[in-house]
């Protein structure tokens, strides 16, 4: 049975369909994972069960408008997944799957529990997507279509490549789980440091993609957010003796605990020099502080703990005053020597402005032939106007300002930017 739908005898065709729409919504920013995690466990079929929620979408989009949204909308869309999933089975002309796994696979759907809590499989869908038999380079983009429901085309934009080549990348990994018979579950503690990589990396790719969204008003992408925070501590939970998994929440928590000062009250872009310490969230921060000192503990230094060591680092620059430049630099060269990627080239050279200077700032920045996609990448030419102007190179500051404007999609920022070429002298 499905749940007893609520109904308004007063509501008008538009007005039911709207609602039917707002439900899906929600339930989809805040269950697919879940749900596409639930279906493909039990299937080991990660496509199957993206086609059966989202032909359940389809039939919640038909039935709601006229019957009423459902009082457990997760439940009836699982339910519905759930007899899509065994009819396609069924009517595989492949006959890939024996008449008695169909049956076992239809077993083990049934004792959904569609009036109760859905069971949280998503962690278990992130190890299965990080299986050493997949492409270590597909791994985070995986995890990011099936655990949060990203489109290829906004995978492809954070992992800097085509829509076109990331939807086939994407097809044939899912084709591959299903044809290794890749477990969903998470693997034994000897199997962990060839699958937390590709989980981490993903994680923080849906909190960035969050995190361009400052003010919170996209509530898409405030969900990203929150989603990327709550899959971290899934992580650190389950690994709590795992320092780059303790380092990630706690990069995410400095980031997170700033986004009300981000913004000013009219909307205007803040840089953290010019935001109010009194506005960050005092919890987040100390949080992420006691998981730092953690990981450190640990005797263990990656990646993410360095970028939460810089994020701990300015916070106590922008609360004390105190000029930390020197030991900021320090870590950027660590975190360089760790990852050296043009971004950390580029804050690093930022670093370098505040301890030797502007030229040998801009000595160190990195070139354009380190790869296409920097000409194209806001923040390179941004840092590159700044530190023109500090040497006194005001034309070749404006172009490089005027470059940083025409790819900057947030107005705030635009204007922003727009702001520090007008003060340029004349």
């Amino acid at each position: 049975m499905l749940d007893t739908a609520t109904m308004n005898p007063n509501e008008s065709g538009e007005q039911a369909r709207f609602r039917a729409r707002s439900t899906a919504d929600a339930v989809a920013r805040r269950s697919y994972g879940k749900l596409v995690a639930f279906l493909a466990a039990r299937t080991r079929d990660v496509a199957a069960a993206e086609d059966a929620l989202s032909e359940a979408f389809a039939s919640a989009m038909a039935d709601w408008p006229r019957n009423g949204c459902p009082a457990n909308p997760e439940g009836w869309l699982l339910t519905v997944a759930r007899r899509k999933t065994i009819d396609a089975i069924r009517r595989n002309p492949l006959r890939e799957i024996a008449s008695q796994d169909i049956e076992s696979i239809a077993a083990v759907l049934a004792v959904a529990p569609m009036d109760g809590e859905i069971s949280d499989d998503r962690l278990a869908m992130m190890f299965a997507c990080a299986h050493p038999a997949i492409d270590a380079a597909i791994r985070a983009p995986m995890i990011l279509q099936a655990v949060l429901g990203l489109d290829a085309a906004r995978i492809a934009s954070a992992f800097l490549t085509s829509p076109a080549a990331m939807g086939k990348r994407l097809v044939r990994a899912k084709v591959k789980i299903r044809q290794a018979g890749i477990p969903f579950r998470v693997p034994a503690r000897e199997e962990l440091p060839a699958r937390l990589g590709a989980i981490l990396e993903a994680i923080y790719a849906s909190f960035s993609e969050g995190w361009t969204d400052p003010g919170g008003a996209d509530v898409v992408r405030r969900d990203l957010a929150e989603e990327a925070i709550y899959l971290a501590r899934l992580v650190a939970e389950l690994l709590p003796a795992e320092p780059e998994a303790l380092g990630l929440l706690a990069l995410l928590l400095h980031a997170e605990a700033r986004r009300r000062a981000r913004r000013s009250q009219t909307g205007e872009f803040v840089p953290l020099a010019q935001q109010s310490p009194a506005l960050w969230d005092a919890e987040k921060i100390e949080e992420a502080e006691a998981l730092l000192l953690r990981a450190s503990a640990l005797g263990s230094i990656g990646r993410f703990q360095l970028e939460a060591a810089l994020q701990s680092a300015h916070v106590d620059r922008c609360r004390t005053g105190n000029r930390n430049w020197p030991f900021v630099l320090k870590l950027y060269d660590a975190l360089f020597q760790l990852a050296g990627s043009p971004v950390v080239a580029i804050n690093r050279a930022l670093a370098i402005a505040e301890v030797r200077g502007a030229q040998d700032a801009l000595d160190a920045m990195p070139d354009l032939a380190a790869g296409p996609q920097l000409a194209q990448y806001q923040p390179y030419w941004a840092a590159r106007a700044e530190l023109l102007a500090r040497t006194g190179a005001q034309e070749e500051s404006r172009h490089a300002y005027g470059i940083a404007i025409a790819l900057e999609r947030d107005p705030a920022v635009c204007r922003f930017l727009e702001m520090r070429r007008s003060a340029l002298p004349a």
